[in-house]
């Protein structure tokens, strides 16, 4: 059970990471609170995407990598959509 809790928490701390670099990146602004989200949403799309090329991030890096990735092409979609 503390596994669980722990994994969580290290998602959650690179879901914050990613989505902080990727609003720098991209030159959105945010809280912490956004950032995580956009991290979290970002790994999920950066794994699908860039799985479908064949291409997977291992580590804390890599998956921060790749989470990086998917944020900026979420924060880019939104603001084609929501222009």
């Amino acid at each position: 059970m503390s596994g669980d809790i722990i994994n969580i928490l290290i998602s959650v701390a690179i879901g914050a990471i990613a989505g902080f670099l990727a609003s720098r990146i991209m030159g959105s602004k945010g809280g912490l609170l956004r950032n995580i989200i956009m991290g979290i949403v970002g790994g999920v799309v950066g794994s699908f995407l860039l799985g479908l090329i064949g291409i997977s991030g291992s580590g804390y890096i890599g998956t921060i990598i790749v989470s990086v990735v998917g944020a900026c092409i979420v924060i880019f979609v939104g603001r084609l959509l929501f222009k």
